[in-house]
């Protein structure tokens, strides 16, 4: 299902403010993230072979900018054309602006800036990306390109793979589906890497690999204050017979006042959300990872973070204004309780 950014796209393309939620699935696109498509129709539709060019980037990114601002309905058929563009990103999740478009070969997700923005979210998640493959850690291809003077974030979509007869779609299941959970606040309770764990000890071909993968994740997205790290932001992908840990995708970080406790989205120890070193390695059994091995996965990227993430900020053209912003992210205090 489409996610908040989406759904305002929905609503914006079909002139309706309130939808039900078979509306929402019906009104996307049916190239959504992972293999299903939903229709109308009896057949599917065919492979497709035109998408947005990242020359259309600058007309989405105004586009996006007056869905965001929530400018009214214009007239203009080019405005409107992007509008509709828009629409090939509503299925891929999240809160930002966002589009998918062809470049070299491959479907890419552009994540867009917003007028709002305390800091480069674009630049930030680069080299965000970046430190996380520093600490051994998978994650999708991506680049930055400009558009009209503003910085455009694109992330190589991993469920997808040119052919000659179109792009063929990998199977996508994101930890949300895995758990049986929902976005409910009620449903909240079941976030957890725990139980994704064990679900993907279930489903992955290679366990031992996935779940020591995903525990760097966890302590990854902990020492760095990536406190948007929900269901929705892990997956498993299968490109053929067997299911694995797809990779990292969608970082954040979350600077806050506070320095002596943050909590992660999904509960990662004995003591729920709390994101510290002794709750991050108080299940670490469950990751099939001895005590030794968990402390060494930690400690490395404690130290990895701790040397890397200022260096690597300012070779992926983070301005030193917005390192400041966001350097309360980064390994604070309460992390090392």
């Amino acid at each position: 299902m489409p996610d908040y950014w989406g759904r305002r796209v929905i609503e914006r393309n079909t002139g309706h403010t309130k939808l039900e939620e078979f509306d929402y699935l019906m009104y996307g696109p049916d190239d959504r993230a992972g293999a299903l498509g939903f229709g109308s129709n009896i057949q599917p539709p065919p492979p497709k072979h035109r998408f947005n060019r990242t020359v259309d980037l600058e007309r989405l990114q105004s586009a996006a900018d007056a869905i965001d601002s929530d400018e009214p309905n214009t007239e203009d058929p080019e405005i409107r054309q992007a509008e509709e563009l828009l629409l090939l990103g509503t299925s891929m999740g999240g809160a930002r602006p966002k589009a998918v478009v062809e470049h070299e070969q491959n479907l890419w997700l552009a994540k867009f800036s917003r007028h709002d923005d305390r800091w480069n979210h674009p630049r930030v998640e680069h080299g965000l990306l970046k430190l996380a493959k520093k600490c051994s850690i998978s994650v999708a291809e991506n680049k930055v390109t400009k558009v009209g003077g503003r910085d455009v974030l694109l992330v190589r979509r991993f469920d997808r793979e040119r052919t000659e007869k179109g792009y063929q779609r990998h199977r996508m299941v994101s930890a949300l589906t895995m758990l049986q959970s929902d976005d409910s606040p009620t449903s909240r309770r079941d976030w957890s890497y725990i139980l994704f764990a064990d679900e993907l000890r279930r489903a992955s071909r290679m366990p031992e690999i996935d779940l020591r993968e995903l525990f760097a994740r966890m302590c990854f997205n902990a020492a760095v204050s990536n406190l948007d790290d929900h269901p929705r932001n892990h997956a498993i992908l299968a490109k053929g017979r067997n299911w694995q840990l797809s990779p990292a995708f969608d970082l954040t970080v979350t600077p806050m006042v506070a320095m002596e406790g943050r909590d992660l989205a999904m509960a990662c120890g004995d003591k729920g959300r709390y994101a510290n070193k002794k709750n991050l390695l108080s299940q670490y059994a469950r990751f099939l990872l001895n005590e030794e091995d968990a402390t060494t996965i930690l400690d490395n990227i404690v130290e990895t973070v701790r040397n890397s993430w200022q260096p690597i900020m300012q070779e992926s053209g983070v301005s030193k204004t917005d390192c400041k912003m966001i350097e309360p992210a980064f390994l604070y205090k309460g992390f090392f309780y």
